[in-house]
């Protein structure tokens, strides 16, 4: 596994010959997706951000 890179506290992971197809991972916390490289399908979930308004 070959850390990328790393910002807002997500970490993307590299892989690409541990098993086909090649994808990434993004970490964020307990929270993860993989995504196909090729296709750009995405598996798993992050949690969404949440904004707080000032009207």
């Amino acid at each position: 596994m070959s850390e990328i890179s790393r910002f807002l506290g997500i970490v993307i992971h590299m892989y690409f010959r541990e098993h086909s197809p090649p994808h990434f991972h993004a970490e964020y916390g307990q929270y993860e997706i993989t995504v196909e490289i090729k296709t750009g399908v995405v598996e798993g979930a992050l949690p969404q951000k949440s904004a707080q308004c000032s009207a």
